[in-house]
């Protein structure tokens, strides 16, 4: 029992601290709550928190093994997710906004694509898959059954995106009126396109390599 709390604290510290390392997630959630609402920027962090208990899961049932062991499955997802990264940071800097989303009538709509953008970033990046294969056993204990607590270890790892999700949305309210300009929003959409076309970018490099 002492392995096992012992386990799950070493696995807490360690994923506190890769969650508020910055990242593509973290420019997302921040853009959406800079430039829409808190509604859309909490649907953003929810879709990338069950990105990732999508790949723990995957992991838990094995199938993450497959991007380790098959050089085309990496190869391919790597090329599908940089397509996506950037196309859609290439949008973000053809066409910036110049002001944030109000939910009316397409309100549903645009609440789906939101939480959508931030599920296919986090699953259409194969780094997510690996790093899941590589890290999460090394916080198995023995005699516990692996997959159950890889399932539990991912879904912590997301309840802890998500709370840092939250803070970064409510850090950003006080100053939310100053946010909304039209220079910020366009800033905003910039900077994130600029963001998710470097990343986009450097996942096809990766894969040219491979």
């Amino acid at each position: 029992m002492q392995s096992l709390s012992v386990s799950l604290a070493a696995f807490i510290a360690a994923a506190s601290l890769l969650t508020i390392t910055p990242g593509l997630d973290t420019a997302l959630v921040l853009r959406t709550a800079a430039t829409s609402t808190s509604r859309q920027a909490a649907l953003a962090g929810l879709g990338i928190a069950v990105g990732c208990f999508a790949w723990g899961a995957l992991v838990a049932v094995g199938l993450g093994a497959l991007l380790m062991a098959s050089q085309l499955a990496y190869t391919a997802l790597k090329w599908v997710g940089a397509a996506y990264l950037i196309w859609t940071g290439f949008k973000m800097l053809r066409n910036p906004r110049d002001r944030f989303a109000i939910n009316g009538v397409n309100g549903h709509k645009s609440n789906r694509t939101t939480f959508g953008t931030g599920l296919l970033t986090n699953l259409l990046n194969p780094k997510v898959g690996v790093f899941y294969v590589s890290f999460l056993p090394q916080f198995v204990p023995h005699g516990v059954a692996v997959a159950p607590y890889i399932l539990l270890l991912a879904a912590i790892h997301a309840m802890l995106g998500l709370i840092w999700f939250m803070c970064l949305i409510a850090a950003t309210r006080p100053i939310s009126q100053f946010l909304r300009r039209t220079t910020i929003v366009k800033a905003c959409d910039r900077v994130t396109g600029g963001v998710f076309v470097a990343f986009g970018i450097g996942l096809a490099l990766e894969s040219r390599r491979a």
